[in-house]
Formats: structure tokens, sequence, C-alpha cells
């Protein structure tokens, strides 16, 4: 198994790119999330890859984090779901935020991706629930403009609150209901767990 690859980027055409491991060039295809943060030709990359291996063909897949390998690798355990398929989801949504709309049962959010229809999303909501219980939540909304320690805190508070035995959909919601602007993970925690007694 090549886990992964340390060398010189020699081209990039999505969905394909061309990585010179001491004089060894091995063809890579990878998502688009992983394209956008690709340095320039003939620059060093480290990719975290995973293997293929099939009748007609050795193929390796290549991600720019362990975080979109991990969810590659949970993906194509999904019955109906090959390598392709997942690499064209991760191309269409970042991991964390796929995480996000199976935590929440989002299912609208994954049928706007390409190839996935209805049952598809349904099965991929229901399939990776539990596979996905341990990922680690993040709470910031796309575009937003948190700092890096705001969102540490809102993730210490959301990790706490599911080791407390709430789920992650119910963190999430627990979590969007504060304003949580200034306030310490403690505080967080606090309101949330105000909030679950006052309903």
């Amino acid at each position: 198994m090549i886990g992964r690859l340390r060398g010189i980027l020699l081209e990039k055409q999505p969905p394909y790119l061309l990585v010179d491991v001491q004089g060894v060039g091995y063809e890579v295809e990878a998502p688009m999330t992983t394209f956008y943060k690709l340095p320039e030709i003939n620059q060093e990359v480290l990719l975290f890859t995973h293997l293929v291996v099939r009748e007609d063909a050795q193929l390796l897949f290549g991600f720019y984090t362990e975080e979109e390998r991990r969810l590659f690798r949970t993906l194509i355990k999904v019955n109906g779901v090959g390598a392709k398929m997942a690499v064209t989801i991760l191309s269409g949504i970042e991991a964390q935020e796929f995480a996000n709309c199976i935590h929440e049962n989002d299912t609208a959010r994954l049928v706007k991706l390409p190839g996935i229809g209805k049952k598809t999303a349904e099965r991929l909501v229901v399939e990776m629930r539990d596979k996905l219980d341990n990922w680690e939540i993040k709470l910031s909304a796309p575009g937003s403009s948190k700092t890096q320690s705001a969102s540490s805190i809102e993730n210490d508070a959301a990790s706490a609150l599911v080791s407390l035995g709430y789920k992650p959909q119910e963190v999430c919601r627990l979590i969007s209901n504060i304003e949580i602007d200034g306030l310490s993970s403690e505080e967080i925690i606090r309101q949330a767990l105000k909030s679950t007694v006052s309903h």
C-alpha cells in the first residue's frame, strides 16, 4: 500500500496530477478540493494516498489532508459508492461540511452533488452516520470570519457535549442557538446544558 507521496508536482490536469518522487512519476487522481490547495508546478507537494488494485488497473488516489483520505476510505465502504463516486463527492463538498450534512440528515445538500440522487443521499446518511460519530465537529458556517481560536473553543465545547452522550446533530442544534462570541468553551457548554433543561 502506498500511503503517502512527497515529491515535485510536474503536472496538474483535473482530475489527474503527476508527482515526481526521486525520478519515478506517479499519476494520481485527486478531488477538486485537493487541486484548490496544490502548489505551483515544479514545487514540492505532499499527498496522502490510497491505492486501489483492480484486475485491469492500479489506481492511486491522492488527498491534501488525512481528513479527506479518511472520508474517502469511509465512503468507498458504502454500498454502491465506488472510488470514482467518492472522488466526485469530495470534489463538490469539503470533508467537514459533508460530515455535518450526515450528522444533520441534510439530504437536500447531498443531492446537489454531481451523480448523487435522492436514494443515494439517503443511503449515505443511513450508512455513514455511525461511521462518522467520532468525526471532529466544526460548526463554523461557510464564509464565517471567526478566528481560529474562536473556532477551536467552539470545537472543544462540541467535543465535550458529544462525550457527555449527546448526538452530534443534537450538539450542532444546541450550539447554533447560542450567541457564542466572546464565550469560553465552559460557558458554551453551560448554556447548552441549560437550554436542554429549559425545554
